[in-house]
């Protein structure tokens, strides 16, 4: 059969096409990055270092951005992981409307842009706590397989 063929379903995930430098992967569900557990216990130690700075750490603005950078890529891979464990929960339950607020308050986070400031660091540092404390919650509150 062709991919344009009316009876045909392609698969969520195919194989990967390589090009010249690059690998492309079809994966529009993002069921591949579901099923890889996230970094936790280095970002952890990330943002309890960030949240302890003092106006004495000294750090250029090169650095911040690129700590920022590494945050929010987490932030943004943490809050996929808060939504998918959120979503399997029923729609009027307490614990997926606070998720919902969570992610809300996280989109409107990360669209912020990044600077070269302790305080923005801080920030994304904060998100990704918040997120990981999200996380959390849904995991005890997520039903149990009889």
């Amino acid at each position: 059969m062709t991919a344009g063929h009316p009876h045909m379903t392609l698969p969520a995930a195919r194989p990967a096409m390589h090009t010249s430098r690059h690998t492309v992967l079809y994966d529009p569900d993002g069921l591949i990055e579901a099923g890889l557990p996230l970094d936790r216990e280095p970002y952890e130690c990330l943002v309890k270092a960030v949240l302890a700075w003092t106006d004495q750490d000294t750090l250029t603005a090169r650095d911040l951005e690129q700590i920022a950078l590494q945050l929010t890529g987490h932030a943004r891979a943490l809050a996929s992981d808060v939504r998918r464990r959120a979503d399997q929960l029923p729609k009027d339950s307490g614990p997926r409307a606070l998720a919902d607020v969570v992610l809300r308050e996280a989109e409107g986070r990360l669209s912020t842009a990044i600077e070269g400031t302790v305080r923005c660091v801080q920030n994304r540092a904060r998100l990704v706590r918040a997120l990981y404390e999200r996380l959390d919650r849904l995991e005890a509150a997520r039903p149990q397989a009889v």
